[in-house]
């Protein structure tokens, strides 16, 4: 009996949860050094940049709220310019999610625009909107070549090399660049991956397409669409659409609402006439400055310019906590996910 009971209790062992197990101790998480970072190093995001959608409630009568921080300037602002105009005509309110392509997008707009299964007329456009051009996907970012060049001339003797995205260098202002095979050159500005068509600072640039990006649908080119769609990425990154496509935000809260919808069956994950129960409402949609003071959602994020970025970049791409066996000596630009966090009231 007792040679049964240690047994029990040696299997038992064997599957307790990893946080049930002693911890070793070793370099700090990713996560740990976020959580530590000081107030100084978080940057607030203006109510003015951000949007808050309510889709109807789920199943079991939940409320869904789903908040989007706007790209800044210079990019994609004729897009950031009409996705305000549109929610403050309420035009995004009654609109529903059509599409959920499974590892790719979840795209929501008015059903009966540029959709396979429209059955009504599309609602009229407000007035006011902007019309861009294929080029306005890029931007030079002089001020903010400028700015780097300039921090380099001034600490370049404390310039020291790291392997993030090789081939990597660490300047003393921390910013992260390398190559990808998507991209010759990749950065973070204020907050937000970018990436370079080019060599280095001096040529254009564009957001990536990671996960939780939200871009602005469009037809074939020279259409570039105006707002009216928008759709996040719920899947793998598809970097292709980088400088394809308008990038204008980002989902910072609530994404577990869009990526757990049910998939499609139409093609491009469109839902067909016989799923038209599956489209999620979209009830409203309101920049975040138009709300009641008391219910505006304040958020921040990590300056990725601080040394506390700089260090949450380091041991993504090379883990030292004591989970981990081998530091991989590199990360995507995607995985190196820019913290944002709610401000408690």
């Amino acid at each position: 009996m007792r040679t049964a009971l240690l047994a029990a209790s040696a299997a038992l062992a064997l599957t307790l949860p990893a946080a049930a197990q002693e911890e070793p101790k070793g370099a700090p998480a990713p996560s740990e050094i976020v959580a530590a970072a000081p107030k100084a190093d978080w940057t607030a995001i203006a109510a003015e940049d951000l949007l808050v959608m309510t889709l109807a409630p789920d199943a079991d009568g939940k409320p869904r709220t789903v908040v989007i921080q706007l790209i800044p300037a210079p990019f994609s602002q004729g897009w950031v310019h009409n996705i305000r105009l549109f929610a403050r005509a309420k035009w995004y309110d009654g609109i529903s999610v059509n599409r959920v392509q499974d590892n790719y997008v979840t795209q929501w707009g008015d059903p009966n625009y540029d959709n396979p299964e429209a059955t009504g007329k599309p609602k009229p456009l407000p007035e006011g909107l902007k019309v861009m051009t294929e080029g306005e996907y890029t931007s030079h970012l002089t001020e903010w070549q400028a700015r780097n060049r300039q921090r380099e001339k001034e600490q370049q003797d404390r310039s020291q090399t790291i392997p993030i995205i090789a081939p990597v260098v660490r300047d003393p202002y921390p910013k992260w660049h390398g190559s990808d095979a998507y991209a010759s050159w990749v950065d973070f500005y204020d907050g937000w991956a970018v990436a370079s068509a080019g060599q280095g600072w001096e040529q254009i640039w564009s957001p990536t397409h990671c996960y939780g990006m939200v871009g602005v649908g469009r037809n074939y080119s020279p259409d570039t669409g105006s707002g009216a769609e928008l759709y996040t990425v719920i899947g793998h990154a598809p970097r292709h659409l980088d400088r394809n496509i308008a990038l204008v935000g980002r989902v910072i809260e609530g994404m577990e609402h869009l990526s757990s919808l049910p998939r499609g069956k139409g093609d491009l994950g469109f839902y067909t006439a016989e799923e038209a129960a599956k489209r999620t409402p979209i009830l409203t949609v309101r920049v975040a400055s138009d709300l009641p003071a008391a219910q505006q959602p304040r958020f921040e994020y990590l300056s990725t310019e601080s040394e506390t970025f700089a260090r949450y970049a380091d041991a993504i791409a090379n883990r030292r906590d004591p989970f981990f066996i081998t530091p991989a000596g590199g990360a995507d630009i995607c995985n190196i996910k820019v913290p944002v966090r709610r401000v408690a009231d």
